[in-house]
């Protein structure tokens, strides 16, 4: 039985791929009631990237490759949601496209950083950047609804902004690629080399 367990980490990551597709389908085709359809799947979505990290610790099938291929896909799925918002609502994005530019080039920054000190991309699935996460999927999921987010859209980007300036010193900090340092503290103590502890729902 468990040999088939093990599997379920890779289907819940691979299930973000397909509800990225059927986004961006959506967001181009627009039938009837595609709007809550898209926001069920975005919020599907977010519940499969919480637990194919918890399962995978559980089942101890949580690897370093296995955590590279969540961060990725991550990136694809928001990216998808992103791109189907803007052809859904892209009066929201001319209006907001400076702050936009701002985050989403302070995102490519961490990954710049990442590939430059190490060769490799960012898989460092901070405390504070899964919070905002959350913060992503609300205002999404209002932007789908009503193509308008005021203050929603103003905590993701400022969250947004700290957390990938907690990253990009974390990236600076560690001598190493690391995946799962929950913190700027943690990066610390990781440099030091001292044992950290990681919780164990959320970080290895």
């Amino acid at each position: 039985m468990k040999k088939y367990l093990k599997h379920i980490p890779i289907l819940l990551i691979y299930s973000r791929l397909l509800f990225s597709v059927l986004i961006l389908l959506l967001s181009f085709i627009q039938p009837e009631h595609f709007r809550p359809i898209i926001n069920m799947l975005l919020i599907t979505g977010l519940i499969t990237d919480v637990f194919d990290g918890i399962i995978a610790r559980k089942l101890n099938v949580s690897t370093v490759k296995l955590r590279r291929m969540d961060s990725f896909i991550d990136q694809v799925f928001w990216l998808s949601a992103l791109t189907a918002a803007y052809v859904i609502c892209s009066d929201f994005f001319k209006e907001n496209g400076l702050l936009l530019l701002t985050l989403l080039g302070a995102e490519a920054l961490t990954y710049i950083v990442s590939y430059l000190k190490f060769r490799k991309e960012v898989a460092t699935h901070a405390i504070a950047s899964k919070i905002w996460t959350l913060t992503i999927l609300a205002t999404l999921v209002q932007l789908m609804a009503t193509c308008d987010s005021g203050w929603l859209f103003m905590t993701c980007f400022y969250l947004g902004m700290i957390t990938r300036m907690e990253i990009i010193a974390i990236l600076f900090i560690i001598r190493k690629w690391e995946n799962d340092v929950p913190s700027l503290y943690h990066a610390v103590m990781i440099r030091k080399g001292k044992p950290i502890k990681r919780n164990k729902l959320f970080n290895g």
